[in-house]
């Protein structure tokens, strides 16, 4: 949906250095109206409750950037106020008025570009990275709720009303319920989480659109129509008995890593989530009881709670969320842990022994990443297996607390969670690449800008790799870059790839200093070349350890392709752009082994080229998104439109895509389904300027095409040089989409710049 805003003149300050607002763990929060104050146990202890306003004052919100760490914090102070004046980024991300002023009107594409830059750079943070909203799931939001609710972790109450105000702008349109992702149908699993988690806000049950959302989550069977996922969370928060849970033994994690399915074979996220979720597993640990526990198990089903066979709906799950089905292996491996494990085989000595391991391996994680965590759903269990094991008051509880505030992102709907700890280095080196395509690093113009983006690329570079790396089970990452910060600090081989092309570019630009050193350099490409996979394919965060048979054990339900890594035209095109500008600036250092990596990756790609001559994506918005690397990765070794058949194959696939008004519009069904189909909602101006750049990079001599597109984007760039948010752009294991907000900026500047240096003559508008 567009977002209209007035416009802006004046840049806000800084954030002062010093902490303006913070509250304790400890602290207690204000009384409200009858039902939104207090939530009292069987043992009569009052639990404070959150009170629920209509909407908080977006003028008192302010976003901190601490060295990358973003927090958003609610003055309530006026002095505070005073210190703290709000920035231009601050009032984009709330949906306030800028009133900038307008913008020369462009008559050229680099004009555009230019004016999209002058918009942008005003986003770009102290630190030196663009900051953004990371949602779309709409399962994290509930995974905090509840966690802070079962560690009896007082809610503020701004963060209890904008999660309320998120929560009900997002519900379904028609029905009132809540999908996997905010452009999805509702499921039991987002309508009971979502349901749930309002309730544990202070929204009462007789509200309105509460009612709305839980005659649809009865008419879907009710919560124990739920997936796996769900029924763990409502299990931990004591709505649900452990019995509908399948088992997640912590012995798996003792089998000997020669086992074929051993848990070190999958991949990373699974195998990160069910580490944890098996701890908590083992302990059947649950939340102390509440009257509001004790509503929900009336309010959550359709059957009467008290008469409820939870053993008998382990497997049970609404048809339409049910994507990947439990295959006969796994259904088998349940009944045999249930029926033969459990009672006979699992000894409390080899479940201690399987508790510490996992425990262990859970600390390692905390350690490695300062309890960032790879990602929320992870991070938030990580949370709940502390609370358990260390108590309220212990440092790890305190310091999961503090790192929870970076996954919390406040935008004009609301308080939401995004899908890690931000974006930052990802859209940095996006960034920094769209100024060099449109020529214009060298212009003094845009220089403290990019300045400021090389000095936060070099402040973020990896220098170390974990300890214990092989204990743990990680991945090399020396002199890698991770998707948002180096707290985090899991390398991907194309955030590597990425952060390293936009170094170079930078670095070897005249009046750019040489910040990375060419050891560090050497660094990235050493663990660049540890990623590619017997194939000759690059997957993300690892090597394939396993194949897609292991899917067999898929226990999700609502996610394909996620137990294991897979091999990506996105990641490979990543990493051989990244050599090839490496090798061409350095083309002594480990030559024969990045040429030979090279050849594998290019050869590869063709192989993985669709009979109708597109790419499937996996990362973004499908065949459009994949389809424009595969094209970048043959061109890289010189295959283009005129001279190969694969490169010509894929550009007929996109120009056979292009829409009458010149747009290309892809919806994420094409995700599920592996064909494509378009956005009902029309032309899309980021998936436009995929299928641009990939025309582009193979040199498609339909310039009539390409320049249709240019014009559309042009059209809908707004006066003071920015572009609304239209549709989401990214995806997830094949079903859940995530918005990737700064690509409407950084791949349509991409876009314009590098049409305006291959056609500069070319009149568009």
């Amino acid at each position: 949906m567009a977002r209209k805003r007035a416009s802006d003149k004046t840049n806000g300050d800084e954030a002062p250095a010093k902490r303006i607002f913070d509250y304790e763990i400890t602290s207690t929060t204000s009384t409200g109206k009858r039902g939104a104050d207090a939530d009292y146990s069987s043992n009569g202890h009052a639990a404070k409750r959150p009170r629920i306003e209509d909407r908080t004052d977006y003028s008192r919100w302010r976003m901190r950037d601490d060295e990358s760490r973003q927090t958003w914090h609610y003055l309530e102070d006026d002095e505070a106020l005073k210190e703290w004046p709000q920035s231009i980024s601050d009032k984009y991300f709330l949906g306030l008025p800028l009133n900038l002023p307008d913008l020369p009107p462009p008559k050229s594409p680099l004009d555009a570009v230019k004016n999209g830059l002058d918009f942008f750079e005003k986003l770009q943070q102290p630190s030196g990275h663009w900051a953004c909203e990371y949602g779309g799931p709409m399962f994290l939001l509930p995974g905090v709720v509840i966690t802070w609710y079962v560690t009896k972790t007082p809610i503020p109450w701004y963060y209890a009303t904008e999660i309320k105000n998120y929560l009900f702008a997002r519900a379904h349109p028609e029905d009132g319920g809540w999908g996997l992702h905010i452009e999805g149908e509702s499921s039991v699993f987002g309508t009971a989480l979502n349901y749930t988690a309002l309730r544990l806000v202070g929204v009462e049950a007789d509200h309105p659109k509460m009612v709305k959302a839980r005659a649809t989550l009865h008419k879907l069977g009710g919560a124990t129509h739920g997936p796996h996922w769900a029924k763990f969370w409502l299990a931990l928060l004591g709505v649900m008995d452990w019995d509908i849970v399948n088992p997640v033994p912590p012995e798996l994690w003792l089998l000997p890593d020669w086992v074929p399915t051993a848990p070190w074979k999958w991949w990373i996220h699974m195998r990160q989530v069910f580490l944890a979720m098996s701890y908590v597993w083992s302990k059947k640990w649950q939340a102390e009881e509440t009257d509001t526990i004790r509503s929900l198990r009336k309010e959550l089903f359709v059957e009467d709670w008290e008469k409820i066979n939870w053993a008998s709906h382990r497997n049970t799950i609404n048809p339409g969320e049910n994507y990947h089905p439990k295959t006969w292996i796994l259904n088998s491996l349940n009944w045999f842990l249930v029926n033969v494990w459990n009672p006979y085989f699992r000894t409390n000595a080899l479940v201690d022994k399987a508790e510490a391991w996992v425990s262990e391996l859970i600390d390692m994680e905390d350690a490695n990443t300062d309890y960032s965590d790879l990602a929320p759903v992870n991070g938030v269990m990580n949370y709940i297996v502390c609370y358990i094991r260390d108590g309220p008051g212990s440092y790890s509880v305190r310091r999961h607390h503090e790192r929870i505030e970076e996954l919390l992102w406040v935008k004009d709907e609301g308080l939401l969670v995004n899908g890690t700890n931000g974006v930052q280095c990802w859209d940095t080196a996006f960034a920094i690449q769209a100024v060099m395509d449109a020529g214009l690093t060298e212009d003094p113009r845009w220089r403290p800008m990019l300045m400021k983006a090389l000095q936060y690329l070099d402040n973020q570079q990896i220098r170390e790799n974990v300890p214990d790396m092989e204990k743990c089970y990680r991945h090399p990452r020396k002199g890698g870059w991770a998707f948002s910060n180096k707290d985090q600090g899991y390398a991907v081989s194309d955030c590597v790839s990425e952060a390293l092309k936009a170094v170079i570019i930078l670095q070897r630009t005249p009046g750019f200093p040489a910040l990375v050193d060419d050891r560090r350099l050497q660094d990235a490409i050493d663990t660049l070349l540890t990623y590619q996979n017997t194939n000759g394919s690059c997957s993300s965060y690892e090597l394939q350890r396993a194949g897609p048979w292991m899917e067999a054990l898929n226990s999700a339900e609502v996610f394909g392709r996620i137990m294991v890594e897979y091999e990506y035209p996105e990641c490979t095109t990543a990493v051989v752009t990244a050599l090839s500008l490496f090798h061409k600036h350095w083309p002594d250092y480990r030559a024969k082994e990045i040429e030979r990596f090279i050849d594998r990756a290019v050869s590869w790609i063709k192989t993985a080229q669709k009979p109708e001559g597109g790419w499937y994506g996996s990362w973004g918005i499908c065949f459009t998104y994949a389809t424009m690397f595969a094209l970048e990765s043959l061109a890289s070794i010189g295959e283009t439109y005129e001279n190969s058949v694969h490169s010509r194959r894929g550009c007929e696939f996109l120009l056979s895509k292009q829409r009458e008004d010149g747009g290309w519009s892809e919806s994420y069904r094409a995700c599920e389904t592996g064909e494509y189909v378009e956005h009902p909602s029309g032309s899309q101006v980021v998936m436009t300027a995929w299928a641009l750049i990939g025309l582009m990079k193979a040199k498609c001599p339909k310039t009539e095409a390409i320049q249709k597109g240019i014009k559309l984007i042009m059209q809908r760039q707004q006066p003071n040089g920015e572009w609304f948010q239209e549709a989401i752009e990214g995806v997830f294991n094949k079903s859940c989409m995530i918005s990737y907000p700064n690509y409407k900026f950084t791949f349509t500047i991409k876009a314009l710049g590098m049409f305006a240096k291959q056609y500069p003559d070319e009149k568009v508008i």
